[in-house]
C-alpha cells in the first residue's frame, strides 16, 4: 500500500513503544522513512526474536507493567523529540478482564504505563528543538467511546488515554510539548487477528463502518506523523478518530 503523505523528521529522535509489529511497526517504518532516528520497544529479549527485520531501529525490551524498566528506559535516552505511546495489550496473560485483578492489570498496562513513560521523558521532550515542538502521540481506541464488554479493562484504559491526552496537553503546553492521540477503528493486527474471518465477531463492526473494510496499520501511521509534525503545530489535546466512519453511524 503506497503512502502519498510525506514528512521530514531528519535528525529527530523518536521512541515508539510496541514498535515491533502491527500498528507500531507501521509507525516505526514511517518515521524511519522520514529520516528519524527511531527507538522501539517490544516484550521479547532481543529484536532478532521477531519475524520482521528490526535492524534499522534501536531496540529495548520493555514490559509496561514494570515501573523500574519504564523509568530506566526514559533515563537511558540522551534526547527525545517524539514519544509514541503505542504498546498495549488486552486479555493480559489470557485471563478475562471482567475479573477485578485482571481489569486492574489491563488498566496498568494500557494507561498507567503510558503515563509513567511520558512523565519520565518529559524533561527531554521539553529540551527538544523540533520544528513545531516536541510531541507525545498516544494510541487510544474506539473502545474509549463505545462499550466493549469483552475487554472492559482495555476499554476503560483507552478512555483514560483520551482524558490523559487532554490533561497533559494543557499542563505541558508552556514547555513546548504538544500531546495528541489517535483512536484507530478495526485494524488488522496481532490484537485483532482472532476476529478476522469470524463472521459473528467482525460482521457487526464492518456493517457499521461506512468504508466497509478493515483498516490497515498503514492507515494509522501517516496520521501519527502528521500530529508529530510542524503541520500540526497548532493542535494539542486532540484525539483523531481513524475508523473508516464507524463513529458517525
Amino acid at each position: 500500500m503506497s503512502n502519498a503523505a510525506n514528512f521530514d523528521f531528519s535528525g529527530a529522535r523518536v521512541l515508539i513503544t510496541g514498535g515491533s509489529n502491527g500498528i507500531g511497526a507501521a509507525i516505526s517504518n514511517a518515521f524511519a522513512g522520514a529520516g528519524a532516528d527511531v527507538v522501539i520497544t517490544g516484550t521479547r529479549a532481543s529484536a532478532s526474536e521477531y519475524e520482521g527485520d528490526l535492524s534499522a531501529y534501536e531496540y529495548h525490551q520493555l514490559e509496561l507493567a514494570d515501573k523500574a524498566a519504564i523509568e530506566a528506559l526514559a533515563a537511558s535516552l540522551e534526547r527525545l523529540d517524539v514519544l509514541v505511546n503505542n504498546a498495549g495489550a488486552n486479555f493480559p496473560g489470557g485471563k478475562h478482564e471482567a475479573v477485578p485483578d485482571v481489569f486492574e492489570e489491563s488498566v496498568g498496562i494500557n494507561l498507567f504505563g503510558a503515563y509513567r513513560l511520558a512523565v519520565g521523558c518529559k524533561d527531554k521532550l521539553a529540551a527538544s528543538e523540533l520544528d513545531g515542538g516536541a510531541s507525545v502521540v498516544n494510541l487510544a481506541s474506539m473502545g474509549a467511546f463505545h462499550a466493549v464488554p469483552i475487554v472492559p479493562g482495555y476499554s476503560a484504559a483507552k478512555a483514560g488515554i483520551v482524558q490523559l491526552t487532554k490533561n497533559l496537553a494543557a499542563t505541558w503546553a508552556g514547555e513546548g510539548i504538544r500531546v495528541n492521540a489517535v483512536a484507530p477503528g478495526l485494524i488488522e493486527s496481532n490484537m485483532t487477528k482472532l476476529m478476522k474471518g469470524v463472521e459473528p465477531l467482525e460482521r457487526p463492526f464492518l456493517d457499521r463502518t461506512p468504508l466497509r473494510r478493515w483498516g490497515e496499520p498503514d492507515d494509522i501511521a501517516p496520521v501519527v506523523l502528521f500530529l508529530a509534525s510542524s503541520s500540526a503545530r497548532f493542535m494539542t489535546g486532540q484525539t483523531v478518530l481513524v475508523d473508516g466512519g464507524y463513529s458517525i453511524t
